[in-house]
This record gives C-alpha cells, sequence and structure tokens, in this order.
C-alpha cells in the first residue's frame, strides 16, 4: 500500500500516532518526532513532505479554539515570516544529499532541545526584530525539515505565559506554515500523489492520538507541562541519533 511493505506501514501508524499524542498535549513536537523516523521508511525529502503534509491535514482540528487561546499578534506575525521563508527551506533540501540531509535534521532535533533548556526570560518579551528572526528560522526550517518548531518553542516557553496560551500560539503558527509548506512543495515538485495517500492512511492514527493528547492537556500542573516538553524534545533528539547510526 502506497508503496511501502505493510509491516513499515503499521510501523509508521505507530510512530504518527505516538508523535500526534504528543502535539495534542504539547502544541508541537509532531514533526520534531515524526520526521527523523520517517526518513527510515521514505527518503529524507519525502519524509519532510509527509510531515508537512501531516500537519496540513490535522491543522484545522480545534482551529477556532486555538486561533481564541493564541497571542494572535505575535502568532500571526511568526507566522507571516515564517510563510515567506519556507520556500527557501523547501530549496536547500533539494540542494542537499540525503545523508547530510539526515544529519542536519537530527542536528535540528537536538538544538531544539538545548533551546528549551535555556532559562526563561523573566517579564522581558520578545521585540519586533526577534519576532521577525524566529519566523525566518521557522520558514526555513519548515522547508528542511518539515520542523517549524525549534525556533518557536522556546520564543513561547521562555515567555511568563499560561501553557494554553502557549501551545494555542504555536499550533496557530505551525498550521500556517503546513499550508506554506504543502504549496511550495508542490510547486518545487517535492510533492506527489503517492505521499498524499500515505498521508491520509496516516491521518486516522494522527487524528487518534492528537485527539487523546488534547484531552490529557489542562490535567496536569504548568511546571509538569514544561518539563514534558523538554523531556519530549530530549527523547526525540535522542532517537533520532540512534536511528542515524
Amino acid at each position: 500500500m502506497a508503496g511501502i511493505d505493510p509491516v513499515m506501514l503499521a510501523a509508521a501508524a505507530t510512530m504518527t500516532f505516538g508523535a500526534a499524542y504528543v502535539r495534542g498535549l504539547t502544541g508541537f513536537g509532531m514533526a520534531i518526532i515524526l520526521v527523523p523516523l520517517l526518513g527510515l521508511i521514505v527518503t529524507p525529502a519525502e519524509a519532510v513532505v509527509l510531515g508537512i503534509l501531516l500537519q496540513v491535514l490535522i491543522g484545522p482540528v480545534g482551529i477556532k479554539i486555538i486561533y481564541a487561546d493564541a497571542h494572535r499578534k505575535s502568532a500571526l506575525s511568526i507566522a507571516a515570516y515564517a510563510v515567506m521563508a519556507t520556500p527557501l527551506g523547501i530549496w536547500l533540501l533539494q540542494q542537499t544529499a540525503p545523508d547530510v540531509a539526515r544529519v542536519l535534521i537530527v542536528m535540528i532535533a537536538i538544538g531544539a532541545f538545548i533551546l528549551v533548556l535555556l532559562p526563561p526570560r523573566g517579564e522581558l518579551r520578545p521585540g519586533p526584530k526577534e519576532t521577525a528572526l524566529t519566523g525566518i528560522a521557522s520558514g526555513i526550517l519548515t522547508g528542511f525539515a518539515a520542523m517549524p518548531g525549534p525556533p518557536v518553542v522556546p520564543y513561547y516557553l521562555r515567555q511568563p505565559i499560561p501553557p494554553a496560551e502557549a501551545r494555542a500560539s504555536m499550533m496557530l503558527v505551525f498550521f500556517a506554515t503546513a499550508i506554506a509548506g504543502t504549496i511550495s512543495s508542490v510547486a518545487l515538485g517535492l510533492a506527489s500523489w503517492r505521499l498524499l495517500l500515505l498521508s491520509l492512511i496516516l491521518f486516522p492514527p494522527m487524528l487518534a492520538g492528537n485527539w487523546l493528547g488534547a484531552r490529557s492537556f489542562g490535567k496536569i500542573p504548568a511546571h509538569i507541562w514544561r518539563l514534558f516538553v523538554a523531556l519530549t524534545l530530549g527523547l526525540a533528539a535522542i532517537s533520532a541519533v540512534f536511528r542515524l547510526f
């Protein structure tokens, strides 16, 4: 089915369910966890496009609540810069050898973990320049690795804002980058009907995992939630490194 061995397809469905659960709980992490793993089943470029397609399919789920809870000014600003920068990331992916792309994607996952461990900013809010740089970096990483999160996650988690606001803001940004990534991958010839079919096959386990994660959100204290976010990134980075070798 979709040109993939049934056992590998079942493994991909399981991985997608787990990554979507993390997304539903934290607001991010699906691509950071999933793309390095999908790269073991398909090529790195296909894994990136598949990650983008999955994110655009899950993006509309709960969008009204997400939009209401998000810090819309910063989220929409970051999204605008990211959308403009996404084609550059896809172009860079096209120019990069598969083995090099795998290493870089793993490094991105590790970098995300390190950034989240940095101390909080205190009461100081990010300025326009930091917001713009966050958006540009997020867009480039969307196109290159289907991972808009590494710049965006520390941007929000290091601010003194409620988890619900941070989670919704990140999800709003990621939906916008997924749309931009899908359009860019189609325009640049990276997307295919095979990958679209595979994303539709993986949509049910993704939807189930996201629903379960969303139900878990809000039932744990804020400091535990932030700790879970950091641990998620750390485990994703360690897992990606082991699978690389």
